[in-house]
């Protein structure tokens, strides 16, 4: 289990934008699951919706992304020397609302890992109920070499 200071270790994002609270289980170069609690204080709620308050399927999508990233960066050679960023979304299917007050189970499945590409199988559920499923490519940055002078 990964508590969210651990958390914050592997992923480069900050508040608001981090969407995995706390880490269940994971196995290395497998598979993970991951919580993200939705509050009523989310600050995207003050738009989408005011009147109904409604996670934006992005969102649950980025946090499935995040915690397949979580799943890499424990997978890959030298994760430290790395960014691993969205590349690529496919198959991506939403089949429930998400509110105030749910609690997004969120599990990634290794599929490819090359040098410098990943496929993740992800899914997100609420009370057992699938909120979304679909594919995520992520690209795997060397960071020395991005950081290289030309």
């Amino acid at each position: 289990m990964l508590t969210i200071e651990e958390i914050l270790r592997f992923l480069p994002h900050r508040y608001p934008f981090l969407m995995v609270d706390r880490v269940i289980k994971i196995e290395p170069g497998r598979s993970i699951q991951a919580i993200k609690n939705v509050t009523a204080n989310e600050s995207f709620f003050e738009g989408h919706f005011p009147e109904t308050k409604i996670m934006p399927g992005v969102l649950i999508v980025e946090a499935v992304a995040q915690a397949g990233g979580i799943l890499l960066y424990h997978s890959i050679p030298d994760a430290a020397k790395k960014l691993v960023v969205l590349s690529k979304l496919q198959n991506i299917r939403f089949r429930r609302i998400v509110v105030p007050g749910d609690q997004l189970e969120l599990y990634a499945e290794i599929g490819k890992v090359r040098a410098r590409f990943a496929t993740i199988r992800g899914r997100a559920m609420v009370n057992k109920e699938i909120v979304v499923e679909g594919e995520v490519s992520a690209a795997i940055i060397d960071l020395e070499e991005a950081n290289a002078p030309k």
